[in-house]
């Protein structure tokens, strides 16, 4: 554990509890390299740590979870169900495996990982009234999703009434996702991004590179700092030392209001989107 933890933000989610704003990714870190990247964050003072069972890498988070010194209330974990898991039956079933791979007897947060619209005859609102049921018996403090748009959290709101606490959604210079994030805040859902940096493409952009200068910083502790500024929960992913205090360090400086402004006006619309359409996505592992 670090001497001394930096002052990351706690951001109030809409069902009571809060939530660390910058934490540690772990998409794309090889079980095999995970403990000992998950050990080092918490080490350089990481307290928020974002899984999930299609990363394969649980088991391996929790080992190191459970080899820091710290208290389990003091670090949050977040995890995300499958997309072969959908039915309740097997939601329930593949919680349970969370938190045995985790080996603890809660999540602080578990979403569903994509809406699936065109699997499952559509149906990703029984998946919805699962996690709640994993919500009501405490083994969730918070429930959420990932990658939904409007129309799947209007579908869910008019189902069942209960708002995600988040939504994890695509978000950069790059692709701003504007229109999510604003049906998210105007519904009181704290926005998530993913992939803050555009898997390193914005880094070496004439405007970030032109603010870092400017701010003496580096470029992706501009971008990650713009994600803040905005009120994004963001966790970067790196396993490299060095990397991981540079993405923590980001509460001595501020961005001013015309940079944020030139960060955003590099949004390119759906030309700048990395991953899938959340309306079309329909990976299943094998």
């Amino acid at each position: 554990m670090s001497e001394t933890t930096p002052p990351v933000p706690q951001l109030s989610l809409n069902d009571g509890t809060s939530i660390p704003q910058l934490g540690f990714g772990t998409y794309q870190i090889e079980p095999e390299n995970t403990f000992e990247a998950v050990s080092e964050a918490l080490r350089v003072g990481y307290r928020h740590i974002d899984t999930a069972q299609m990363y394969g890498n649980e088991a391996e988070v929790g080992e190191a979870l459970h080899a820091s010194d710290l208290d389990r209330e003091d670090v949050f974990v977040t995890s995300k169900l499958n997309n072969d898991v959908h039915r309740p039956e097997d939601a329930r079933r593949a919680f349970d495996d969370t938190l045995a791979a985790l080996d603890t007897d809660y999540v602080d947060l578990f979403l569903i990982h994509w809406p699936l619209p065109t699997r499952y005859d559509g149906d990703f609102v029984s998946t919805w009234e699962t996690l709640e049921a994993f919500a009501r018996d405490g083994r969730a403090r918070s429930i959420g999703v990932s990658n939904f748009q409007p129309d799947h959290l209007d579908r869910l709101l008019d189902a069942t009434g209960t708002t995600p606490a988040v939504n994890q959604i695509e978000g950069h210079p790059y692709f701003t996702n504007d229109a999510v994030r604003a049906y998210n805040r105007e519904h009181d859902i704290a926005t998530e991004a993913w992939s803050p940096i555009a898997q390193g493409q914005v880094l070496d952009d004439d405007t970030v590179e032109a603010i870092a200068d400017e701010v003496g910083k580096t470029p992706a502790q501009v971008v990650l700092r713009w994600h803040l500024q905005r009120g994004d929960i963001v966790f970067p992913k790196t396993v490299t030392p060095a990397r991981m205090r540079e993405n923590i360090d980001l509460f001595d400086f501020e961005l001013a209001p015309a940079h944020v402004e030139r960060l955003a006006a590099l949004d390119r619309g759906e030309d700048g989107r990395n991953g899938p359409h959340p309306d079309t996505f329909d990976y299943i592992p094998e």
